[in-house]
């Protein structure tokens, strides 16, 4: 009789956009994610999740710290820095506190940064919640922020989905947002999960 394998296990980190903030957790993106892989045949639990909206880099590493020990994951995701630059933090805080959580990353994943998935920090800026605020900066911000992100991850070999796009292109459409006109809705995380789907099947294949 053929050994049935284990379902692969996925610890996902972040803030609000991984925890999915004011969507049911079968709308967050990690979960969408999981259940397309499945239905393309691959058997993989939905995520265990550590994340919460407003944290910074700092505050999910203190978050890890008091979580441990972790133990080893079939796969890891990361989304982190949003609320860094929210809260006007410098770019190259973040670089160094962000090559600190992917190094922690790949650890979870046995070391193998083949098994880790980094997305890139969506902007903000163009949702309602950014009236009055100064749209350009914010963007240019979170092209900083990310640009040193996409380094790092190139730098340890870990694959970057880049999703700012898409929330630049739709983040301004009700149906993407979450009633509090911030956050994204189940129809722009499923269109992240769209994005992150081709890069998983590679890492997980």
């Amino acid at each position: 009789m053929a050994r049935t394998q284990a379902p692969l296990r996925w610890l996902a980190l972040g803030d609000s956009y991984t925890i999915g903030e004011g969507v049911p957790p079968a709308g967050r993106w990690t979960h969408q994610l999981a259940a397309k892989l499945r239905a393309d045949g691959l058997a993989i639990e939905d995520p265990h999740t550590i994340a919460t909206t407003g944290w910074t880099t700092d505050e999910l590493a203190a978050a890890l710290d008091a979580a441990e020990p972790l133990g080893l994951w079939d796969f890891v995701s990361l989304l982190i820095g949003v609320n860094n630059q929210y809260r006007g933090r410098a770019v190259e805080q973040y670089g160094r506190e962000f090559a600190a959580l992917l190094e922690r990353a790949i650890g979870y994943a046995g070391g193998q940064s083949g098994r880790v998935l980094v997305l890139s920090i969506p902007d903000w800026g163009v949702t309602p919640f950014a009236a009055g605020r100064d749209r350009r900066a914010i963007a240019a911000a979170i092209d900083a922020y990310n640009g040193t992100a996409h380094a790092l991850c190139e730098r340890r070999g870990v694959a970057f989905v880049d999703i700012t796009p898409v929330s630049r292109a739709f983040g301004a459409e009700r149906t993407m947002l979450a009633d509090d006109g911030l956050h994204p809705s189940a129809a722009m995380y499923a269109a992240w999960a769209r994005h992150a789907l081709p890069v998983a099947h590679r890492l997980l294949g």
